[in-house]
């Protein structure tokens, strides 16, 4: 990442209340830290993104929630990228993943979709792979529950007692990246 440059930190989730405290919603919780530690609010954006500008690591930051739903991501996600001028190398987003044990994280440049939907659109919109994740592990679901209907579920009650510790790292995660790099981050990280 460019110093000079603006990243793009983009938390993935479903709007409304009904989506919440889903774990697909995991991206939208850790923006909100993030939010909170520049002391800023939440605002409507004329790329169909909620959006809060300030600084994290010495760097300018613009944080953004799409007020689209998760298959649709994409749009709202070029047109910040596109209207704050940032290069697809210097997007982050945050997302849930299946794959991994739960509030586990794993910071990486590119690669597949691994059916995320979210992720799918935000690919093709921004007509590369080549932006920076943070994935935050929500663990499989358990025996044969579909993992369409596991990840539109809040987390469980012992989930939830290690959520705000869980939350408050990945946010560190997000900072370690903009402020040190891939590779520092997922040293401390990984």
């Amino acid at each position: 990442m460019d110093a000079s440059e603006v990243v793009l930190v983009v938390g993935l989730g479903n709007p409304g209340p009904q989506y919440a405290g889903n774990r697909h919603n995991i991206g939208f919780l850790v923006a909100d830290e993030l939010a909170a530690r520049v002391g800023g609010k939440f605002k409507g954006h004329r790329s169909g993104a909620e959006v809060v500008e300030g600084r994290l690591s010495g760097r300018r930051v613009v944080l953004a929630k799409p007020r689209s739903f998760m298959n649709l991501s994409g749009g709202p996600t070029v047109a910040a990228s596109r209207f704050y001028k940032v290069a697809p190398a210097d997007v982050i987003v945050v997302h849930d993943e299946l794959d991994l044990p739960f509030a586990t994280l794993r910071l990486k440049l590119g690669g597949g979709d691994n059916g995320h939907n979210g992720l799918r659109s935000i690919t093709k919109s921004l007509g590369t792979k080549d932006y920076l994740r943070v994935r935050f592990g929500i663990d499989r679901p358990p025996g044969r529950q579909d993992p369409a209907d596991y990840v539109l579920k809040d987390f469980g009650a012992v989930e939830r007692k290690e959520l705000p510790f869980a939350i408050d790292r990945a946010a560190d995660a997000v900072e370690a990246l903009i402020g040190k790099g891939l590779e520092a981050a997922q040293n401390t990280y990984h």
